[in-house]
């Protein structure tokens, strides 16, 4: 089980929450914090004090005096009318990961939402209670609100979670639990759906894929430079020691540690003086999007344990600030950030793959890989679609975060549109995955025909594992099964 408290949720752990199946508890503490912060909103009820969110309207409608006696439908109303996202929705994981953010970020106590709403938040995490929340509908200012009413929604028995992959009323599953829906009290509904956890839920979800990605697109890239006889003296500690970046340095040492006792690598001068750069550079260019990764991780775990919705409590009430913590820039720059790092890897593996099928590159390797050359075509069309998957990539690398579109009669006059970079970062991993699928289907051929028993262990080892998969291109097959079941090796 983790423990939430609201300022120390870090990747690793959602790692266990997401992919282990892990629970979560509550701290005690931060219960408390969100018992004063809870109280405090009441007396500002009862002392009939003008606040934001409170006793108001939202967004252009602020300067509306909400009655005592409708503070309850002021956030009920609010929920519903917010609840219009569109489209496909968030994978089930991503929803998940929505619930735990959430409730993480009231937990820390500056929203004056009620602990009883917490502890459904976590049953709903313990009990995989998971929100359908669709994907398009968000800014990424003000909150993701579009996405966080659907989420909001199941805990008023309204809305639809995920049940065997499919939708099911919310309702249903409450009196399947014997629970009651929650009903909101003043400030709630604003409480849950001005923040940021949508964009930074799927973050959470593309940075565990991304790190996953960037580590494997390694031993595939090794495996590669086997099958093209490659020069492992651009790995040299002393090379990329004298340029200084440290991820640059990991990728060398980690490409030398795959490769190390193979027969199959090469040293400067022996077949050639030096390598194409997608071979040579592979320690400068993954090593980039390492330092890509770098930035982004730092970025989720602050927002992960932030308070982001609108206004804040402190000084158990004497102070209630609005302000734009809802804002989603730091993340949509992350997120646009993520996708150019990811995108190369991709970019770079293309050109591993057309050197490994190409006869004029790929060192005496059968054209296209091809068993009976012009009967069979072997890999030829495999770089077909790597390429369209790369170029596909620079279209949904465009920044999402250099747009913006003024809203609710030009009180919201700038946006961060980072939920839509996120989505787009999903995208680019999804098809980097593929195309890092496809150097690996082409790579583990390659050495099959060179003679996978010169391999280094290490290579060796994963191209074993590959082998229980899918075996090396020979007769020509339908190659889309492929693909995809080294794409799915390629998530763990």
């Amino acid at each position: 089980m983790i423990e939430l408290n609201g300022s120390s949720l870090r990747l690793d752990q959602m790692h266990a929450i997401l992919f282990e199946e892990s629970g979560v508890t509550l701290n005690d503490e931060a219960l408390i914090r969100v018992t004063k912060s809870r109280e405090a909103v009441e007396k500002i009820v009862r002392e009939d004090r003008t606040v934001y969110g409170i006793n108001t309207g939202f967004g252009k409608f602020s300067d509306v005096k909400i009655d005592e006696k409708d503070t309850k439908a002021l956030q009920l109303h609010l929920i519903r009318s917010h609840a219009c996202g569109v489209g496909e929705p968030f994978p089930e994981i991503v929803s998940r990961a929505m619930v735990v953010l959430r409730l993480n970020a009231l937990l820390k106590g500056f929203s004056g939402i009620r602990a009883e709403v917490l502890k459904r938040f976590a049953y709903m995490v313990n009990h995989r209670i998971h929100p359908v929340i669709p994907q398009q509908g968000s800014l990424g200012a003000s909150g993701d609100l579009a996405p966080l009413s659907h989420l909001a929604l199941v805990l008023l028995g309204e809305g639809f979670v995920w049940q065997n992959g499919k939708p099911v009323p919310a309702m249903d599953i409450w009196k399947k639990h014997r629970l009651q829906p929650i009903v909101l009290e003043a400030k709630e509904g604003l409480a849950l759906i001005n923040g940021t956890q949508a964009m930074t839920a799927q973050a959470v979800v593309n940075y565990l894929e991304a790190e996953s990605l960037a580590y494997n697109s390694e031993w595939i890239a090794a495996m590669t430079m086997e099958a093209l006889y490659g020069i492992t003296d651009a790995f040299h500690p002393a090379i990329h020691e004298a340029r200084g970046y440290p991820e640059q340095v990991d990728v060398a040492t980690r490409m030398l540690g795959w490769l190390e006792d193979s027969q199959l690598t090469t040293i400067q001068g022996e077949k050639r003086v030096q390598d194409a750069y997608s071979i040579r550079c592979i320690p400068q260019v993954h090593g980039a999007s390492w330092q890509v990764l770098g930035y982004v991780k730092e970025k989720i775990e602050i927002e992960m344990n932030a308070a982001t919705d609108n206004p804040l409590i402190f000084d158990e009430g004497e102070t209630v600030v609005s302000g734009g913590n809802f804002h989603g820039q730091p993340i949509a720059f992350a997120m646009d950030f993520l996708k150019v790092g990811v995108a190369e890897l991709a970019n770079i593996s293309e050109r591993r793959l057309e050197r490994l099928v190409n006869p004029q590159l790929n060192e005496g390797l059968p054209p296209f890989l091809s068993s009976e050359p012009g009967l069979q075509s072997g890999a030829m069309i495999l770089q077909y679609s790597a390429a369209s998957l790369v170029s596909e990539n620079k279209t949904l690398a465009h920044p999402a975060s250099v747009d913006s579109i003024p809203s609710s009669g030009n009180q919201e006059d700038h946006v961060s549109m980072g939920t839509i970079g996120a989505r787009h970062a999903q995208s680019i991993i999804k098809n980097a995955r593929n195309v890092l699928a496809m150097e690996a289907l082409c790579a583990m051929t390659g050495c099959h025909i060179r003679g996978a028993e010169q391999m280094a262990p290490k290579t060796k080892a994963k191209f074993d594992q590959l082998k229980e998969v899918v075996p090396p291109i020979g007769e020509d097959r339908i190659y889309a099964p492929d693909i995809e079941k080294i794409a799915q090796l390629l998530t763990r």
